[in-house]
């Protein structure tokens, strides 16, 4: 179990990290152009996916994500113990990694956000991007499991832009993410609406995949993922 633990709290690090570092330097550079800011916030996240998801992938399944170990939980991937032990994981590294990102860039390492995200109109993008997320996963290991860590990179790609909330639709990286006042930040106190749409949407990705795909075929392919 210690090495995709490991490999789950380094991806997360990693990927966090990322997405807190690439929104400093965005901001920094574009000059108060948040569309640019953005811009350079989603293509290093969507590299830095690709890239974990490729290394990580065949140690723990790269999830990074409580709403993905939950539904591979249900589908039997994983056994509670396990999927504690990911979650556990995926935060504190993820922590580790906003933290980290702070001092590459000077600030204040331990902060809280103030950057409010609220509103019907996020909740709905939350539960989308989340939605998607998941059934791009379920789906593309169905039908074509190589390709998991392009498609994943490219629906988180495009969902930074076409969703509303710009595509947490990720609990522990929300979390994360209340812990720094940067551009990817989001005030702690509209944490748990994000982190309940998107395990919202994570089962009902989970359901329309069932409906989509034969149990059989599904649990055996997030099986094999790990």
């Amino acid at each position: 179990m210690t090495r995709p633990i490991l490999a789950e709290a380094v991806g997360s690090f990693l990927l966090f990290a990322t997405v807190i570092g690439s929104g400093v330097m965005g901001e920094s550079l574009a000059q108060g152009n948040v569309a640019v800011a953005l811009l350079g916030n989603t293509i290093a996240t969507g590299a830095m996916l690709y890239v974990l998801i490729t290394m990580l992938g065949p140690i723990s399944g790269a999830h990074f994500n409580p709403a993905v170990t939950l539904v591979f939980r249900i589908l039997g991937a994983l056994d509670t113990r396990q999927a504690i032990g990911h979650v556990v994981a995926q935060i504190a590294g993820g922590v580790a990694g906003v933290w980290t990102a702070h001092a590459m860039f000077g600030l204040d390492v331990i902060e809280l956000s103030t950057k409010a995200r609220t509103g019907p109109g996020q909740w709905i993008g939350e539960v989308v991007a989340t939605f998607g997320l998941l059934l791009t996963i379920l789906g593309t290991l169905r039908h074509r499991p190589h390709a998991v860590p392009a498609a994943v990179a490219l629906y988180i790609t495009a969902a930074y832009w076409f969703t509303s909330s710009t595509s947490f639709a990720n609990p522990a990286i929300t979390l994360a993410r209340s812990l720094s006042d940067t551009f990817a930040g989001i005030a702690p106190a509209d944490v748990p609406a994000f982190v309940a749409c998107q395990l919202a949407g994570a089962l009902l990705a989970l359901g329309v995949a069932r409906l989509l795909f034969p149990q059989a075929d599904l649990t055996k392919d997030a099986t094999a993922d790990v």
